[in-house]
Parts: structure tokens; sequence; C-alpha cells
């Protein structure tokens, strides 16, 4: 690997890629997760003190049906209640509705067949100021190419190579046929990378004032969903990187402003709309914590103006916006839609601290990815460690299903390692590397990249089974083929094991 003069072009915004706002290596004993970020968030969320950081949208609500459907007749008997359906997601139990009657949900609550009726809420489910570092390809020596393929970038994924994905490929298994829904902020729909791999038609914004493609603003350049999509799809093209299910298609739902935040609501419709477009992977990176003393912000109908927002307590709200998550997330899987989501990275310990309930995770049906990463991996290429516990990774026994590549950087120096031709930070060559707005490349870091890592092993499965895998069949292929890291059996940090793409298209026959 040759080395040359480089001249880095980085981005330092303020933290890292979090998958949530709120919200390894092989011996137990090595891992210790700095949880201060956790304590000092779910503080302000839980506290008696303190601001919370969901907002009620107080003329916006979800009304939630006692069984698995919704009454027929639902949007007159809303209507005559005062309200207006603007999604109707009847086969899932929930509809979305706006009504300036004060009395609406006292009304709704009367129809027949209807469980309960809530406020829609507005959250950061991701962090707006990602912390990435620009991949600069002016300063990339092209004479050291990648001596085993032939994408230049490929040699920088080590998180491919942590889960064995060339290896899967190798058996023909690269996700043919298969539909990834991408639920995020927006997607650059034209990287060169990624654009042939991206079913246009079926691909679908659910933000009423945003466009499906990424639009960067200033202090906002990282495309949140591009990067993820890149990780689960990106096109063996001979040009950058790699996606884990190369092959696979994307249905790109933009669910979340650029900025990183959304309503509840567009996250249901979009996971309803995933569904119904045949998707049979769904990948999730991003999170919210509802606080269980039901402590939030009423935008008092005014969202755009904040001077008079208030603190109010509503604990029902949190108890039926998990039972609405939970009808929507069991909708998806009885369609047959395997779906993953990231843990959050606030490193919480889920088995200590139940002050704040997760979701989307925490919902039935949903597989939770924690997220693992190297310390130095440019020292030492062939023998650093690439599965350690992230620092910022949430945790827990029952909170993680499977741990995958998400990256870290803790590495103490500004060191400069190279790879491939690739003259960067130490630190930032231990993030993932993936797709940029603009036809470009970022590495960033957080459990929002590792849930893409395993939504693309998903895939390979899914294809090489042949496509329309049951939900649990697939779960299972990822139980019986993960590599237990922790300790016997399920874990707090990995879950059921770290998850090994060759393992897994093996155990489908």
């Amino acid at each position: 690997m040759a080395n040359m003069t480089f001249t880095p072009k980085l981005v330092y915004p303020l933290a890292f890629a979090l998958a949530g706002m709120l919200f390894g290596c092989g011996q137990e004993q090595e891992l210790a997760p700095d949880a201060t970020m956790a304590e000092a968030r779910a503080a302000a969320a839980t506290a008696d003190t303190g601001m919370p950081t969901i907002t009620l949208r107080a003329r916006n609500y979800i009304v939630i049906a006692s069984g698995d459907a919704l009454p027929a007749g639902i949007a007159n008997k809303i209507s005559a209640a005062n309200g207006e359906v603007t999604s109707l997601m009847a086969e899932a139990g929930l509809a979305a509705v706006t009504s300036a009657d004060p009395d609406f949900a006292t009304k709704a609550a009367k129809i027949s067949g209807v469980r309960s009726v809530i406020h829609d809420f507005d959250a950061h489910w991701l962090d707006p100021q990602a912390r990435t570092l620009d991949l600069d390809e002016t300063a990339v020596d092209l004479s050291a190419g990648a001596a085993y393929n032939t994408n230049r970038y490929f040699p920088l994924q080590w998180g491919a190579t942590a889960i064995q994905a060339p290896a899967a490929w190798n058996t023909g298994a690269k996700g043919k046929g298969v539909r990834v829904a991408v639920l995020d902020s927006g997607f650059d729909l034209k990287h060169p990378d990624l654009a042939a791999n991206i079913d246009v038609a079926a691909s679908k914004s659910f933000v009423p004032t945003e466009a499906l493609q990424f639009v960067a603003v200033p202090g906002k350049t990282f495309s949140h969903g591009t990067h993820t999509a890149g990780t689960i799809a990106a096109i063996d093209n001979n040009i950058g990187v790699v996606g884990i299910a190369p092959e696979a298609q994307l249905i790109l739902v933009k669910v979340l402003r650029d900025a990183g935040s959304g309503s509840f609501s567009w996250m249901l419709q979009g996971i309803a709309y995933a569904t119904q477009q045949g998707a049979d992977v769904i990948n999730m990176s991003l999170g919210a914590a509802l606080p269980r003393n039901g402590r939030y912000l009423d935008d008092n109908g005014t969202p755009d103006d904040t001077s008079d927002d208030k603190i109010i307590t509503d604990t029902k709200a949190t108890q039926e916006l998990i039972v609405a998550i939970g009808k929507m997330t069991t909708y998806a899987s009885r369609h047959g839609v395997t779906v993953i989501a990231s843990a959050g990275n606030d490193g919480n310990n889920g088995n200590t601290d139940q002050s704040l309930a997760h979701i989307p995770t925490g919902a039935p049906n949903v597989i939770s990815i924690s997220a693992t990463g190297p310390t130095g991996w440019a020292n030492d290429i062939l023998n650093t460690n690439l599965d350690k516990l992230a620092s910022y990774s949430n945790y827990g026994t029952s909170d993680i299903d499977f741990a995958a590549p998400g990256g870290d950087f803790v590495y103490p120096t500004n060191e400069i390692g190279t790879v491939a031709g690739v003259r960067q930070y130490v630190w930032a060559l231990d993030m993932v590397l993936s797709l940029a707005n603009g036809g470009s490349y970022t590495w960033s870091a957080g459990t929002s990249m590792a849930a893409p890592h395993a939504a693309g092993v998903a895939a390979l499965i899914i294809g090489k089974n042949g496509g329309n895998m049951d939900p649990a069949l697939v779960e299972a292929a990822l139980r019986a083929s993960a590599d237990d890291l922790g300790k016997v059996g399920r874990d707090p940090y990995y879950g059921y094991g770290r998850i090994n793409a060759l393992k897994a298209v093996s155990k489908v026959k």
C-alpha cells in the first residue's frame, strides 16, 4: 500500500452519527461503555425538572383500533367527531388525523372499535449535526488499488471483512431479487454507486415539506439516508464502495426531515407503505426514547413557534404510542417483512435504566442491532480486533438481538494511517465508509451504521432462499449463524452474536 501526500477534506460537526437523539471484543470484562451521555439525556427526559425533548403536536392525532384493523367507515366517524383523516392505515389498526377541536380525542375515543386517541409527536430521531469525515478523492493514490476487489474504496470497508461478506458473495449470494426499504432522511438519488439499485417509482417522501432528494443546507451536509442505503446496497460497479447486498433493490422512504427530525406518524406511514410496496426487509437507522413518566412539550398547535410551548405530563401517551408502533411492526411482520433497527447511541445500559421506552427497537418483531468497531485498525489491518462493542452503543440483555459493524472514533491521537492509497486519521478509518450526497463518500459511526450491515445480511439470506421468506426464519438464520462473542448465548452487548454473512447464507438450504 503506497503512501502519498494528501490534502484531507475535513468536516467537524458537533457529534457522531447517532441513530436516536434519546435514547466488540471477545472478553466481556473489557467492555466499559461510558454512560455519562446516557445519564444526562435520561435526566433531561425523565426528571421533574429539565426540558423534555419530545414534542406533542397539539392538533395532530393517532387513532388506535381495539383490534387488528380499524372499524369500517372510520373516516366518516372521525369526520363526525370534527377530525380529518390524513393517513388511513386501516389494516394495521391506525389512522393519522388532524383536528382543531380541543375535544376531538374525547369524542373519537367513543367510536366503537377504537382503543384510544393520542397526540402525534415530533422528535429528533437522528443527530442533525453528525460527526463525519469526507473522503477527499483528489488525494487518493489510485496506483495502490485493491488486491481483492476492483472497487477502489472497498479495502477501507473493514465491516464487510468482519462479517465475511466477500466470502458470502462468492457463494452467489448478493441479494438479487430482494427488496429492501430504507426509512430515513433524504437520499442522493443520483449517486453513481446507488442510482441503478433504486426503485424510483416505489420510493416516496412522507415529509410534507421536503422531497425525497436530500438537500444540503448550511451547517448540515451529511445525508444520513444515503450513507445507510449505501451500506446495504451500493452497487458492485468498479467505482467506489460495495454494499453488503449489492444486487438488492432499494425502496427509499423519507420519514424524517433532512435535519433529522420528524413525526411519529410519518414513521408509521413509512412502515405501512414499504410493506405495501413488497419490501422483504425494512431498515430503520433511527430511534427515539419516550419518557415513561410522560413528560412532553406541547406545541400548542403552533409547531413553528416555540415561544408558548409548555411542559405537560401524559403517561397514557407513552403507553399508547408503544401500542401503536407495535401494531405497525406486527402488521409488517405478518406480511413477510423483516424489520431491523439501530439500538441507539447513548451508551445506555438497558439492564439498569428503565426510565425510557426506546422505539422502534422496543416494539415486537423488530431486530435491534448494537454496534461494534475497531480501535487503530489502520495500524494493523490483519490483527486488529474488529468486534469491540462501540464506545457509544446502547446495550442490555433484552435490548440487543445482534451486533454488527458500526465503527468507532476513540483512537486517542490524530495519527495518520494509510490503507489502499488513502491517507487519513487512524480514528476516522475506524469508522464506517459509505456514500454521501453529491456522489461522494464519507466516514461515520453509530448504530445507524450497524443496522444496515444487518439488513444487508438479511437480504443475502432471503435472496439465497429464493425470496419471500418468513421473518421468523430470517431471524432464526441470523441467530444460528452469528458469531457468539460475549457470554455463551444471549448477552447484553452482542445479543445472540455478531452477524456473519457467510455462515448465514450457508445455513439457507
